[in-house]
């Protein structure tokens, strides 16, 4: 199996997990006399064969991620570069709508709000970040086509 339908099988895993903690939880009760929709217990089986199953996909996913070099970097270090490229790209952006929120004054009595920063040359750095995250994550989505999915 390759690393990327690993992925897709861990979302698919994840999904039915929702899903039956969802039936689970809602089968917990039931009015007295009454009887519920589906046995608790097998939905309980169910969900914890389930979380068994992404147990040792993630392990997998996680061993073949350690593993797996690209420009000499492990794809689990890629990774880590995209999610915290993801996260300054997002501060920045913030800043940037805050920096170019428009203060109308009544009066010319009143506080005028400028930026504190350089919007233009942020928003150039901000862009920079999100081709770097957009071809970071190229290259990740490239390996994992190409790479076996390692086992434990």
């Amino acid at each position: 199996m390759k690393l990327a339908e690993a992925l897709q099988l861990r979302a698919d895993i994840n999904k039915k997990i929702n899903q039956l903690r969802t039936r689970t939880i809602s089968n917990a009760q039931i009015q007295e006399g009454g009887a519920t929709a589906e046995d608790p217990y097998e939905l309980k089986s169910e969900l914890d064969g389930a979380i068994q199953e992404l147990t040792k996909l993630i392990a997998d996913i996680n061993l073949t991620n350690s593993i797996t070099f690209v420009d000499g970097k492990t794809l689990t270090e890629l990774i880590a570069e995209k999610d915290c490229l993801r996260i300054k790209v997002g501060i920045y952006r913030e800043m940037i709508r805050e920096a170019s929120n428009t203060v109308y004054r009544a009066r010319n009595t009143e506080i005028r709000i400028n930026p504190s920063v350089n919007v233009k040359a942020l928003q150039k750095e901000a862009d920079e970040l999100a081709k770097q995250i957009r071809l970071t994550d190229n290259k990740i989505q490239e390996m994992n086509w190409l790479t076996e999915l390692k086992q434990n």
